[in-house]
């Protein structure tokens, strides 16, 4: 990365079910909108993007991440709005084009997909597809709506949707300004997809150093360049918490931490999830949790490693109290983003 890149800086949350300072639970309802005054700080104070994810599990509010971003899009005015995943794999791509095409009439074309394949399965047997089918949908889908991007009449065929013949699809926005970018967990084969479809990568690092996925990042430039396209940008998402200090950060991160990584964890046969791991990953790993000095000293560490032009924080891990979640974001915005500028520019 050069000394005058620019970086810009975003945010992601999955809405992770809550819970209030006294450690009672919170309604799915009232996540979604502490959800909508988060995403409105972050646009007030100036962040460039806001990411909701997608899920189908009773640890997370959000199914419908669209449907979100069209609220916040009617009380927000400058941040892009995006999704962080999209489930492309269960979606339809022609129903995901029409419903960000109206989410960019309402935001004056703030809008974003991130397309993945996602961490759970669940939306596979509910919207009734096989897991066996989880390779060829996405690719397939994943073509189909990098046409549609493009506003003009489509033809495509596939094996897993019926077919399109100079086919228009409406509404059409103001600007073609739906940008799309493909979430990567670290697969050879999803950086090279990317690639060779021209579509800028986000890299979902929450594990380890950053810097072990900078080899990704080398793949997915030579990959570009193979395949005869331009320099496109790379993002970074990470977990992390901010406070005052790390103590305090470290002291409300690290028991909705457990919560949800310890379910995750006994979900899928791993170990128990243990306060060392915890603490190895905030000090030398992906988990951005400390003050805004600290956090601010790993992300550009990170950016560094693997010469990324954005960084997205997930703010939220677990059930954190929205007062907690409301305070990283400010410190986040007010102190770390600075930080991270200053260093940056520094060389």
């Amino acid at each position: 990365m050069t000394k005058n890149q620019e970086v810009t800086f975003g945010l992601d949350t999955f809405g992770d079910m809550s819970r209030d300072l006294d450690g009672k639970d919170i309604t799915a309802g009232q996540t979604i909108r502490n959800l909508i005054e988060q995403g409105k700080l972050a646009d007030e104070l100036g962040l460039s993007n806001f990411n909701v994810g997608e899920h189908h599990r009773d640890d997370f509010a959000v199914s419908a991440p669209d449907t979100v971003l069209a609220g916040l899009a009617t009380v927000t005015n400058n941040i892009i709005l995006g999704t962080g995943v999209t489930v492309l794999s269960s979606e339809d791509p022609v129903r995901l084009y029409q419903r960000f095409a109206t989410i960019d009439a309402m935001s004056n074309g703030r809008t974003e997909i991130t397309a993945g394949r996602g961490s759970f399965i669940e939306s596979f047997p509910l919207f009734g597809y096989s897991m066996q089918d989880y390779e060829v949908l996405f690719e397939e889908k994943l073509e189909l709506l990098k046409e549609l991007i493009k506003e003009e009449p489509v033809t495509w065929s596939g094996t897993k949707r019926a077919s399109l013949t100079n086919q228009q699809v409406y509404p059409k926005t103001e600007g073609k300004n739906i940008r799309l970018r493909v979430g990567v967990g670290g697969s050879p084969e999803s950086v090279i997809r990317a690639a060779r479809l021209g579509i800028p990568m986000a890299l979902a690092i929450i594990g380890g150093d950053p810097a072990r996925f900078a080899p990704f990042a080398k793949l997915y430039r030579d990959s570009l360049m193979k395949f005869g396209h331009g320099p496109l940008p790379i993002s970074i998402h990470s977990p992390g918490h901010i406070a005052e200090t790390d103590d305090e950060a470290f002291e409300q991160q690290w028991p909705n931490y457990a919560i949800s990584f310890g379910r995750i964890g006994r979900e899928r046969g791993w170990g128990p999830m243990s306060i060392d791991h915890f603490i190895q990953e905030v000090n030398h790993g992906s988990l951005y949790v400390g003050s805004p000095d600290t956090v601010a000293k790993k992300i550009v560490h990170a950016i560094e490693s693997v010469g990324a032009q954005r960084f997205d924080l997930k703010y939220v891990t677990g059930p954190t109290p929205h007062e907690q979640a409301m305070k990283s974001i400010e410190l986040y915005a007010t102190e770390v983003v600075p930080r991270v500028k200053a260093i940056l520019a520094e060389g």
